[in-house]
């Protein structure tokens, strides 16, 4: 398509931490900003592919999150902001984990 319309594509691929079973599981103790880069670009473009029925994100609970550095995503908020989004998006099934201290 991209060539169609005379333009060159550019050759990107996504790799996520771990994939087994139709699975794909991504642990995110980094920044909070790659939480939503996870959810609405990796675990979809695996779950579009047909690579993945389910994306597991693993995040730091609030009581974990006040004891690491600043930027930190935690389960909570990234919950509440995927609830927040309404049924259907991401389109993908997704299960978040919560670990704690």
């Amino acid at each position: 398509m991209i060539r169609a319309l005379g333009h060159e594509p550019i050759m990107t691929y996504n790799q996520t931490d771990f994939v087994k079973d139709r699975g794909a599981i991504e642990v995110q103790f980094g920044k909070y900003a790659f939480v939503a880069h996870d959810l609405f670009v990796k675990h979809l473009s695996f779950f579009v592919s047909d690579v993945i029925d389910v994306g597991i994100e693993i995040l730091p609970m609030k009581s974990l999150e006040a004891e690491m550095s600043s930027g930190v995503p935690y389960y909570e908020r990234d919950l509440l902001n995927v609830i927040r989004q309404g049924r259907g998006v991401p389109a993908v099934p997704l299960v978040l984990v919560g670990v704690k201290p």
